[in-house]
């Protein structure tokens, strides 16, 4: 008991040692300055306020052990039965046994007495020119509508132009030409036509796009010149 008290004793009068110079600076100071021992007091405190608080974590970073591992449970799969789909397949049956083949009966071929059973050979006639074309005159394979004349669709005229051309060993037009062009109304048998060219250049244009089976003279293909078409100019009522 005696040491414990003589030990305290001690640590007392070693503070007191340690504090007092730090006291009478403290209150020298404070007599001069009072702020200023104000702000050198509360630097001090958290100065050491610092130190212990650094001491603190120290202690406390090497009494606490880490582990980083980790540690995974044991994985069991369970085992699992495998389900046939098919546990008996059936054989197909056996197909029943072919019929033995039936004898064919036996025919007479011998040839009839007095009947004539030959075939007769078929006759043909190619004369004539050498050639399976046959000859005939062109004929148009199809019709063209020629386009109406602006001036003669704002004027309210109509009437007909007759075209001359060539048709062509391959059934084309070329060299078309206008033989006749006249004004009237063609749907009036009682109207009196006056010549015109007004519809004589639409007619040519579309004469070039006609298209014929060409003439076949001993069978070949022969051009035709001087063959007239007539178009005819007929606005519709509106």
């Amino acid at each position: 008991m005696n040491t414990a008290n003589n030990s305290i004793n001690t640590l007392h009068q070693t503070l007191v040692k340690v504090f007092t110079p730090i006291t009478d600076f403290y209150y020298k100071a404070f007599n001069y300055n009072k702020y200023l021992a104000g702000s050198g007091f509360a630097a001090l405190i958290t100065l050491g306020l610092f130190f212990l608080m650094v001491a603190l974590i120290s202690l406390g970073d090497n009494s606490i052990p880490t582990d980083n591992s980790r540690k995974l449970g044991d994985v069991i799969m369970p085992d699992r039965d495998i389900d046939t789909l098919f546990d008996n397949v059936e054989k197909p049956e056996e197909p029943d046994e072919q019929p033995e083949d039936i004898a064919q009966p036996e025919l007479d071929l011998a040839p009839l007495a007095g009947v004539d059973v030959s075939v007769p050979k078929p006759k043909a006639n190619f004369a004539g020119g050498g050639s399976f074309f046959r000859d005939g005159e062109y004929i148009p394979l199809f019709k063209v509508t020629p386009i109406y004349p602006r001036r003669a669709q704002e004027r309210g005229i109509m009437g007909y132009a007759v075209v001359a051309f060539t048709i062509t060993e391959t059934g084309t037009v070329e060299n078309a030409v206008p033989l006749e062009g006249m004004c009237g109304d063609p749907t009036n048998p009682e109207t009196v036509y006056r010549q015109c060219s007004i519809f004589n250049s639409a007619a040519s244009r579309a004469a070039l796009k006609l298209k014929y089976k060409p003439k076949i003279v001993d069978g070949n293909a022969v051009r035709v010149d001087d063959v007239p078409h007539k178009f005819t100019f007929i606005l519709e009522e509106t």
